[in-house]
């Protein structure tokens, strides 16, 4: 069986993921995925190496994702407090056909980070396999945000979610 989603229904998806990002709704953010869902940042010199042979900046399955939602949410995250204010710019989505109830979803993305008196920037690009309920609502299976830098030296660091 062939799973569909067109690409309007996605972007509105990734839309409203990147607006509970921007708001700092971690929690809620981390609500839309899957039990079984992950969430992927490998480093820069290996965008397309696997969590089992390489090291990631991050690499959370869904309990993970949601402790450090919670974290990220108080005040005793020095490197978010005060909180970041971010804006992510979605573009160029494409959606290919699944199997069965999952979907793959790619799309770029700049990530602006402004904190004190930088602004960083984290452009990248995105793989989602997205599940479909039996209702029709969308699940994360898998996000895996890759960082097109060839290095952090700029950003310093990943504190935000991508």
């Amino acid at each position: 069986m062939s799973c569909r989603l067109d690409r309007a229904a996605a972007e509105d998806f990734l839309y409203d993921e990147a607006r509970l990002l921007d708001e700092w709704k971690l929690e809620a953010w981390a609500e839309l995925f899957d039990e079984d869902g992950e969430y992927l940042v490998p480093s820069n010199d290996l965008p397309e190496s696997e969590p089992q042979e390489n090291l990631f900046l991050i690499y959370d399955d869904r309990h993970r994702l949601s402790e450090r939602a919670k974290r990220l949410m108080k005040k005793t995250a020095h490197a978010e407090y005060p909180r970041s204010l971010t804006r992510h710019m979605i573009s160029n989505v494409r959606v290919e056909p699944g199997d069965d109830d999952l979907v793959r979803v790619y799309c770029n993305f700049v990530v602006y980070r402004s904190r004190g008196t930088s602004t960083d920037v984290f452009p990248g690009h995105a793989i989602y396999d997205l599940r479909i309920d039996a209702n029709g609502g969308l699940k994360i299976r898998s996000k895996r945000a890759v960082i097109d830098s060839d290095t952090l030296r700029q950003q310093r660091r990943v504190s935000i979610i991508l």
